[in-house]
């Protein structure tokens, strides 16, 4: 489930709770960001629309900057 892939892709830095988990979800859907799937029995899938891409790809953009700035900071020191 998403819980277990985010604490095994974060290496056990990220652990989400319920709560939290279901809170973001809920969150992301009325924004349109993600789509939920046919329901399978008691599992629930989500797919990420074009607009949660875009999103996503500007998210990405912007912490590169704030990548490259930190990298840059610790070039002049």
């Amino acid at each position: 489930g998403i819980m277990q892939q985010t604490a095994a892709l974060s290496n056990g830095r990220v652990r989400l709770s319920a709560g939290t988990l279901y809170g973001e979800l809920a969150s992301l859907l009325d924004k349109g960001w993600i789509e939920q799937l046919p329901e399978d029995g008691r599992k629930k899938d989500y797919r990420i629309t074009s607009a949660g891409r875009e999103v996503l790809r500007l998210e990405l953009l912007r912490l590169a900057v704030l990548l490259e700035n930190g990298r840059n900071i610790l070039q002049n020191e």
